[in-house]
């Protein structure tokens, strides 16, 4: 004979009930797994700003340290950089050929406009005029 089975009616099984929970628990930890992500972005934007800070500075400084170039530091230094990063940019450009960068860090996170900005400075020696 065969053994007969029993048909549980109107009862969930455990198995059942935890199908969904899963899902629940993703879904709860997308919003913490963003924010980390977009952190992480906003980190990188920061030293990728200051990186082309300081290509911004030395372009400009060597290009103002060579005698026929004089004048031309400022755009040079914004030519040398990313142009998404360049328009924001301002080059100072001061005695003894020195010149400062001063970088927007632009935001990836919606609401906040400024993250400040990253200033870098180079001094290059100028050309000795011939006598």
């Amino acid at each position: 004979m065969r053994p007969l089975r029993r048909r549980i009616s109107g009862r969930i099984s455990g198995h059942d009930r935890d199908r969904g929970a899963a899902i629940l628990e993703f879904a709860g930890f997308l919003p913490i797994l963003l924010l980390v992500a977009m952190a992480c972005i906003q980190l990188g934007i920061v030293g990728y700003a200051a990186s082309q800070a300081g290509t911004a500075a030395r372009a400009a400084a060597r290009t103002e340290a060579q005698e026929e170039l004089r004048g031309q530091g400022e755009v040079t230094g914004k030519a040398a950089m990313s142009g998404w990063l360049a328009e924001g940019t301002d080059i100072e450009l001061g005695g003894n050929v020195t010149a400062t960068a001063t970088v927007p860090i632009p935001s990836v996170v919606p609401g906040i406009k400024n993250f400040g900005e990253v200033r870098r400075s180079v001094t290059m020696p100028a050309d000795e005029e011939e006598r």
